[in-house]
């Protein structure tokens, strides 16, 4: 059996895909992204889930199952399918759940280790993440938040970044989670400096850019009009600036940030750090939102996740859209590719 293109399956991508919070919607967007051919033409695929509720999505959907099963313990690169379910059948969420659960909260953090142990262990070349509830891991007493704490722990990174990409924007936040009145307090030249630092790298290494442009956007209104409107611009984010430029990074700023997300989606610059939350998601969620993907930076492993969230309020309904996590796919198919093609240049 061949490719679209000159690889036979076996030296196709493998890409694990956890299934996320099993009351929310990862069910369902996994099983209609890739219920199209062109998604599993172009990788193989590994979910780390339970069988029966993708069936119960499929079913819904009216679509053929389309998987191969194992168990989970014996998780395989080598699987003779485009598509297999490692299945946890030792679990069961019923099919009415429709909100968060210490169950659901117990087996997406058991996915979630098993497909970041597998990537660390080169059976799979990428993790997608489908959505968890925060509230299911607080209830089975996860020792991290989310996604991006879990995933920097569990590979002994020190660093690690949230950057999204929607169309042509690649954003990463120097702040993630914090009270906006509260991110004064966590505001350094090293909290700068670190996201552009990783963007910088992510940039060159998965998505072939040799000496990518970045923008780095100012804090306050007009970039702090020379300290009227906040000093923070002179203080902390033109020092990390030049901290950067000083290792060889092409980075500009600050620049206004009303400006800058419209100059690099127009392609002046590949990639922008945001200074919180907020002002990064905006642009991001504006420009593509169906389409919009979180990527992890800083760890050793390729994830992608889409930005949107589990949706109880219309999961099992057979009315979510799967584009963010085609988009998820396929952008976790074309990092795996791009580090492993310049791998074989060195």
């Amino acid at each position: 059996m061949k490719t679209n293109g000159n690889n036979s399956i076996s030296e196709q991508m493998v890409i694990g895909i956890t299934m996320g919070d099993a009351g929310g919607i990862g069910p369902e967007v996994i099983v209609k992204a890739l219920a199209d051919p062109a998604i599993r033409r172009a990788a193989k695929f590994i979910i780390f889930g339970m069988n029966e509720q993708l069936c119960y999505a499929a079913d819904a959907a009216e679509i053929e199952p389309f998987w191969g099963r194992h168990q989970h313990e014996k998780i395989s690169r080598e699987y003779p399918y485009k598509v297999v379910v490692a299945d946890y059948d030792e679990y069961s969420v019923p099919a009415w759940v429709r909100g968060p659960s210490k169950m659901a909260g117990e087996t997406s953090v058991r996915f979630c280790l098993d497909a970041i142990d597998a990537a660390r262990a080169g059976i799979i070349d990428a993790v997608v993440t489908a959505p968890i509830s925060k509230q299911s891991w607080k209830l089975a007493d996860a020792d991290w938040p989310g996604h991006t704490e879990m995933f920097a722990a569990r590979c002994k990174s020190a660093r690690k970044v949230m950057m999204f990409v929607a169309g042509p924007l690649k954003v990463a936040l120097a702040t993630i989670h914090e009270a906006l009145f509260e991110v004064r307090h966590k505001f350094t030249i090293g909290c700068v400096f670190e996201p552009i630092d990783l963007l910088n790298d992510a940039l060159r290494q998965y998505f072939d850019m040799e000496n990518p442009r970045i923008g780095v956007a100012a804090l306050n209104p007009h970039a702090g009009e020379d300290g009227q409107f906040g000093d923070e611009e002179r203080r902390i984010i033109s020092p990390a600036i030049l901290l950067a430029q000083e290792q060889g990074i092409n980075c500009l700023g600050p620049i206004s940030a009303d400006t800058l997300f419209l100059r690099a989606a127009q392609g002046e610059f590949d990639g922008v750090v945001a200074m919180y939350h907020d002002q990064g998601m905006i642009p991001v969620k504006m420009l593509d939102f169906e389409h919009a993907v979180n990527v992890t930076i800083g760890i050793p492993i390729i994830r992608t996740s889409p930005a949107h969230g589990t949706a109880f309020d219309i999961a099992g309904k057979n009315i979510a859209n799967p584009a963010g996590m085609k988009s998820a796919m396929t952008t976790a198919i074309r990092m795996a590719r791009t580090k492993k093609n310049l791998e074989l240049r060195v």
